[in-house]
Parts: structure tokens; C-alpha cells; sequence
């Protein structure tokens, strides 16, 4: 990492991305890494960190399987050491973690994660052997006692002879030998089960002396009568060893066997591991994949510097290098010059390098073939360099080195040295940056630097904001203006006698003076005029939204309208077509007595009936007609028609003094004015006896639900063309959005006819055939407009 990239703190942003890694090869990968002078493996980083933030925040994968180093068991494995337990369970939670990211990565068909299934196609794993080492070890220093036949059988047999052993000796514990001992227990030296004897008494037990106690008051002695069990023990336990040693050394075998794979497994997973890491550092800092490009132009949108807390940062915005190649930031002291240089520079390192940048969408980076800074204050002692010295040190290396591809970020150029010849040196590094085609941003508090830069072509001014009622920075960029230092005005805000900054104040050339006094009033206009075209702004998108929500009531009220309407139409229709065919079967019954030659004394009762019904039957009803409502009388529950929606209501409240009331109409509430609102009055019908002249009516029985389906299988074509206008009248009625409608399949006429008639009605909006399961061509279904 050179020194440029140091000084803009990218290894401070690798170390903390480090820290999300599982492994220390992933964490090792970030902290080396370099930034990309290729677009197109710039591009590859940023995907590959994308797609595993997709599985780890949109999937729920889980992060790589952490497993210790491996490296040196492989390459002992491979030659045929055997691997201690520990080493192989090790070797195991690699073959874990390699089977468990190659599963994860291709878990998921409904995202696209082709660069990390490519990253990860070769990872070699073996489940056997994986699942062999954690049946057969139990822990770190432990083989199962099912590791092996044999080595359940022998340790069943240590078990059962240790137990014979020891209540053997216990005889000495409680006999009279148990005054020789020193304490009433059974020990073990050597694989050996002695007793503690008192050194004074060590002649009075025949045995064998495997040890003395440190003080020289204790022997511990084998008694004779145990001597050939313990070597039995001891033999069953070599026998154990070499069938541990056997186990470890198959195990081991398989392990070399794979030494090339799981040395690749092991790079492989470093290498995802350290993009996972990549992934969650930007979910951490709410980071976004930027759009890189190869033509240099930075475009940074709402940027915060990743090292600041971003709770309390400012968002900062900036672009350079697509209408001007350079853009030179002034303004006040601690408004936010460098920090926002320094941001420049560190998302295009950051981007090269795979990471995802704290800022809003759509922000652009370019990939440059390097990235040289000056920033700070570089002094040395040890190299005997001033401020300025070092800074003109880094501006050789950087008029050196920098090519039309590359970012130059110059803090304050020409500092530390006479302001005039300060100002002329910075110009004349300027002016040869811009003949080199370079990027970059300067930061400066020259007046000259400001003037050259408003005729200079391919440099912009560019500001931070400053608020002088307060006297504080507002670390907001603002492209296209300079800015002044306000540097009295800070000091008197960081506590400097006022005195001693009206006598500063006082030192100022008159132009210096005019040219601040032009620049904090253009600053403060602008700052001013920004805000109230920021209220003007606001309060437009208010009134759009109320005009929005405003259309989108009216045109609520204008599809209630027609939907009453339309209702109020067809249950017209149904009550004129149940009332003719009333007439229709009473003239039926008359006509029938009537072409009869005899009459019988039954046919003139069942006429006179007739007649009756006919007689007594009630007058037909005026047309309702609207009477406006009398405001006087208007009180809570009366029925009213609103006017303006042509609807029937009931008043829940009524306010006189205002000339309103509140009206639930149908499944609306509103406030409609009194001068609005009728009432529905009925015209006495006048009877006129008229001879041969009849009225037929029928009391309409309460309406039955509307089915959803109806069959007419078996009908004639006249006979079922009324029952589906029927069927569809009761259908609008309920407001059903699809019906059904069974006519069978047979030689196709009915369908024809039904398909027809459905076509030339208004109040269809389509029909289909029925799919599979619905009936299929037997059945249309049929959606209501």
C-alpha cells in the first residue's frame, strides 16, 4: 500500500472490514489488499461482495465455518505422519465449511449469485471422511470407544480387569495390612495399581517399589498376588495404543490423500470469507454498491467519511471530472475542506478494492491507475523537513508519477511559506495537473486561487458553508461559488478578544477586505434564497398531494355514483320482468277458462277468484319525485336524497347554524349543505274503473342471495337466453366481480348463442372459457364490469 492511500486511512477502513472475517485467511486477504487499477476486476470485487450480501442479508445464508490453520497436518499428512486428534478434527471443520459454503451458494434459484458459484465450483469435500473423524474422535486428546471393534473390545476388557485389580486391593485396605498403609487408597504408577505403604513397614508387604513420595515417608508397592493382572493391564493397554495409532494413521492417510484439495478448499475460502466480511462492513455502515467507470468522473451522493460517526456526520455531495476535471473547495476553517478530499479519494480506493461506500444511491466512482494525495502536515524531524518542504516533497512525486488516469487530492498547496508566492506556486501546479488531463480536488483559503479559478477552463469553485448569524460551519458543499475563511469570524466565536479582532480587522487591505465583505454576502444571499426556494418547494409538493388525495375522493364518489346507478337499473329490469310475468300467468289461467265450451260451477269460482285478485290488487306508484327538505324540521334519522350524488341517505347530525349536516350514504359518510338534500314524496294513485280494464301486481318476496353460477344444460336456446340476462341481473346487483355460467358442451349452438348475447351486453366487461379443473369448454366464465 503506497503512502497516498496511508495518508487517506484505507488501511484503517481494511482493518475494520477484517474484523467481520470468520477466518484469519480472510482477515489476512483484506489487510493486504490493493486497490484495482482495472475496471473490469474492479467490477468482479464489487459483484462478488454484492452477491454475498444477497445470501447473507436477503437469503439468510449463514457466514464461512470457522477452522484452525491446516497447512502444516496436510503436508505432514501427505507423507504419511499420523495426525494427532486435534490436527484431524481440524481437517474436519475445513471439509465442514467447504461442504456447507458450496451447498449454501447453490441453495438459492430465485437469486443470481454467478460469480460466487464460480468462485466456488472446485471446492473438493468428502462427507464420509468429514463425518469418519467426528464419529471416531471425540475430542482433542480422545478416540471414541466406537472407533473400532477392537477398541471397544480392549477397553472393555482394561475396564473389567482394572475393577478386579482394584477389589483385590482393597483387602489390604480393610485386613490387617492396613496399618502398614500411610492412607486407605488405591493409586496408580505406571500404568500400575499400587498402594501407599509407610516407608518404615515397605518389608512388611511382599511386592514391588514403583515409586517414593517426595518427602520419602510414602512407597508405593505392587503386592505380589496383582503382579501378573497389572501386566495383563499393560499389555491390554499397549494393544490399545496401537489400535488408536492404527485409527489415527487411516484417518491421516485419507487426509494426504486430499492434500491438493483441501489446500485450494482453504484458499477458496479465504477468498469468500473476505467478501462476506466486505458485505457485512457495508451493512454495518449502511454502505451501496457504487457505479464504477473508467472515464474518471466522480459523482458522489450524500457521502459520509466512513470513519466518522454517522449518526452525527453530515452527508456531503460532490462531483468532479465530467463537466470540469478539478474542482477547488474553499471556505471556512473546520468546515469540512479536507474531510471532504479525503472522502473523495477513499471511496474510489475503497471501490478498487471490492468495498461498498457509505453514501446514497446512484453514486458513481471512477477506477484510476492511481490515487496521489498531499494532505496534512507532513513535517519531519528526523528527515530535517519543514511543513513546506515535505509538502513540496509529495507535489514532485505527484507531478512525477500522476497521469491523465489518475485522482490528485492536493490539501492547501503552496501552505507554509509567504502567502503571495504560496499562491503563485499552487497556480503554477495547477496549471500543469490540468495540462495532464489529471482528476482531483484542492482545497485552499487563496483569494488568487479562487480568481483564477473562475477563468480558468476545467476547474470549478466550490464552497462549505458557513453560518455567520452563528458563526459556524454547516459542512455542506456547494459547487460552482467560493467561498470566504471567515477566519475573525471563528476566532470570535473560539473566544479571541473582540478587541483583538477589530484590530485584525483593522490590518486588512481595503481589497482584501472588499473582496471577503463580496464573498460572505454572496454566500449569505445564496444560503437564503436556497431556503426559501426549499419552503417554496415543500409547500408545492404539500398542495400536489392534497390536490392528489382531492381527485382521487372525487373519483371514489364518481364510481359509488354509477355503481348506484347501474344497480338502480337493473332491479328496474327485474321488477318490470317479474310483474309482467305475473300478469302473464294470471291472463294464462283467465285464457284457459275462457276457450272451454262447458263452464262448470268450479271454472266460474276459480274465474271469479281471478277477478278478485285483479281487483284488489295495488294501484301502481307515482314516480318518486324530490321535494327539498324543510331545514326547519331536518333533525337526525330522516331520510334524505343528496342531490350532488343523486343518492339515497340517512342525516346522523345536522348543524342549522352552518347550513350543513352529515349524511351516511350507503357505505360513505358525508357533509352535504341542507340546500342539497330532498325529501322523497308519493303521488296518491287515482283509480279509474274502467270496464275490461285490469291492473295485475304481485307483493315482491324478499330477494334471495345471488348464486355465483348458473346452469342451463338441457335448455333451449329461448329458454336459456332469459335465464342468463336474469342470472346477470342478480349478479350486478350483488356486486360479484366473476360468475359462472353451465351450458355443456354438446353440439356447441347453446354456446354459440350464450357467447353472443353475452357480447352485445353493456354489462360485461369479458368472458372465457373455463380452464382445466373449471369445467373447460362446458363452462364460460364471465367478468362484470
Amino acid at each position: 500500500m503506497n503512502e497516498s492511500a496511508k495518508r487517506l486511512e484505507l488501511d484503517k477502513i481494511l482493518a475494520q472490514a477484517a474484523s467481520c472475517a470468520a477466518l484469519e485467511g480472510g482477515r489476512a486477504l483484506l489487510l493486504a489488499a490493493e486497490p484495482t487499477a482495472d475496471l473490469a476486476e474492479a467490477r468482479r470485487l464489487l459483484d462478488l461482495t454484492e452477491e454475498a450480501s444477497t445470501l447473507l442479508y436477503r437469503c439468510g445464508a449463514g457466514k464461512i465455518e470457522e477452522f484452525p490453520p491446516v497447512a502444516d497436518s496436510l503436508e505432514r499428512a501427505e507423507k504419511g505422519s499420523a495426525l494427532s486428534p486435534a490436527e484431524l478434527l481440524a481437517v474436519a471443520k475445513l471439509l465442514r465449511a467447504a461442504r456447507i459454503l458450496y451447498a449454501s451458494v447453490r441453495s438459492y434459484a430465485d437469486v443470481s449469485v454467478e460469480r460466487m458459484k464460480a468462485l466456488t465450483e472446485h471446492l473438493a469435500f468428502d462427507k464420509n471422511l468429514e463425518e469418519d473423524i467426528g464419529r471416531k474422535i471425540l475430542n482433542e486428546n480422545e478416540l471414541s470407544d466406537h472407533a473400532s471393534e477392537r477398541l471397544y473390545s480392549l477397553r472393555s476388557q482394561i475396564r473389567l480387569l482394572g475393577e478386579r485389580i482394584r477389589a483385590r486391593l482393597q483387602s489390604y485396605l480393610g485386613g490387617e495390612e492396613r496399618k502398614y498403609l500411610q492412607e486407605g487408597i488405591v493409586t496408580v504408577r505406571g500404568d500400575r495399581y499400587v498402594i501407599p505403604v509407610k516407608a518404615e513397614y515397605k518389608r512388611s508387604i511382599r511386592g514391588f517399589i514403583h515409586d517414593r513420595s517426595q518427602s520419602g515417608a510414602t512407597v508405593f508397592i505392587e503386592p505380589e498376588e496383582v503382579l501378573e493382572m497389572n501386566n495383563e493391564l499393560r499389555s491390554l493397554m499397549l494393544d490399545e495404543r496401537e489400535e488408536i495409532e492404527r485409527i489415527l494413521s487411516e484417518l491421516s492417510r485419507a487426509v494426504g490423500g486430499m492434500r491438493a484439495e483441501l489446500e485450494r478448499d482453504t484458499e477458496v475460502l479465504a477468498e469468500a470469507d473476505s467478501f462476506y466480511a466486505r458485505a457485512e462492513y457495508g451493512y454495518r455502515l449502511k454502505c451501496v454498491k457504487p457505479v464504477l467507470n473508467g472515464n474518471g468522473v466522480v459523482e458522489i451522493l450524500k457521502g459520509r467519511h466512513p470513519l466518522l460517526d454517522r449518526n452525527t456526520a453530515v452527508p456531503v455531495t460532490l462531483s468532479v471530472g465530467e463537466r470540469y476535471k478539478f474542482l477547488l473547495i474553499s471556505g471556512a476553517n473546520t468546515g469540512g475542506k479536507t474531510v471532504t478530499l479525503k472522502m473523495c479519494g477513499l471511496f474510489c480506493l475503497m471501490a478498487a478494492c471490492g468495498l461498498f461506500v457509505p453514501a446514497a444511491e446512484g453514486t458513481r466512482l471512477s477506477v484510476f491507475d492511481g490515487v496521489w494525495c498531499d494532505v496534512g502536515d507532513s513535517q519531519s524531524i528526523e528527515e530535517n523537513l519543514s511543513t513546506f518542504s515535505s509538502h513540496i516533497v509529495h507535489i514532485k512525486e505527484i507531478l512525477e508519477c500522476a497521469t491523465a488516469r489518475s485522482l490528485v487530492l492536493i490539501d492547501e498547496p503552496g501552505g507554509g511559506t509567504d502567502p503571495e508566492e504560496g499562491a503563485a506556486l499552487a497556480r503554477a501546479v495547477l496549471n500543469a495537473l490540468l495540462a495532464r488531463g489529471c482528476r482531483g480536488i484542492v482545497t485552499t483559503h487563496y483569494s488568487a486561487l479562487k480568481e483564477f479559478a473562475y477563468g480558468a477552463e476545467g476547474i470549478e469553485n466550490g464552497c462549505m458553508e458557513f453560518d455567520a448569524s452563528d458563526f459556524k460551519p454547516l459542512y455542506k458543499l456547494k459547487i460552482g461559488a467560493p467561498g470566504s475563511s471567515n477566519a475573525l469570524l471563528i476566532c470570535t466565536r473560539l473566544g479571541l478578544p473582540q478587541e483583538t479582532v477589530d484590530e485584525a480587522k483593522s490590518y486588512l487591505s481595503e481589497g482584501a477586505r472588499s473582496f471577503s465583505e463580496t464573498l460572505r454576502a454572496a454566500e449569505e444571499s445564496r444560503i437564503r434564497t436556497e431556503e426559501t426556494m426549499k419552503n417554496a418547494e415543500s409547500l408545492k409538493k404539500s398542495w400536489e398531494e392534497r390536490l392528489s388525495a382531492l381527485g382521487k375522493e372525487e373519483e371514489k364518489f364518481r364510481a359509488e355514483r354509477e355503481r348506484f346507478l347501474t344497480s338502480a337499473k337493473a332491479e328496474a329490469r327485474r321488477i318490470v320482468a317479474a310483474r309482467t310475468q305475473d300478469a302473464e300467468e294470471l291472463l294464462a289461467e283467465m285464457e284457459e277458462i275462457f276457450r272451454k265450451e262447458n263452464y262448470t260451477e268450479a271454472d266460474l269460482i276459480r274465474a271469479r277468484t281471478l277477478k278478485n285478485k285483479m281487483e284488489n290488487a295495488p294501484a301502481e306508484e307515482e314516480p318518486v319525485r324530490a321535494v327539498p327538505v324543510d331545514a326547519s324540521k331536518l333533525k337526525a334519522g330522516d331520510k334524505v336524497l343528496v342531490g350532488s350524488m343523486n343518492a339515497e341517505g340517512v342525516v346522523l347530525s345536522v348543524r342549522k347554524e352552518k347550513g350543513t349536516c352529515e349524511v351516511q350514504a350507503g357505505a360513505f359518510k358525508v357533509n352535504a349543505k341542507i340546500s342539497d338534500l330532498f325529501t322523497a314524496g308519493k303521488a296518491k294513485a287515482e283509480k279509474q274503473e274502467k270496464k275490461h280494464s285490469v291492473q295485475v301486481t304481485r307483493n315482491l318476496k324478499e330477494r334471495a342471495a345471488a348464486h355465483l353460477e348458473c346452469n342451463v344444460i338441457g335448455m333451449t336456446t329461448a329458454e336459456a337466453l332469459p335465464e342468463v340476462e336474469a342470472f346477470l341481473d342478480s349478479a350486478v346487483l350483488a356486486n360479484l366481480p366473476e360468475v359462472r355460467i353451465v351450458h355443456g358442451m354438446g353440439t356447441g349452438k347453446l354456446r354459440a348463442a350464450v357467447h353472443d348475447f353475452l357480447r352485445k351486453n353493456k354489462r360485461v366487461a369479458s368472458f372465457r372459457l373455463g380452464k382445466y379443473g373449471e369445467g373447460e369448454s362446458g363452462v364460460t366464465v364471465v367478468t362484470l364490469k
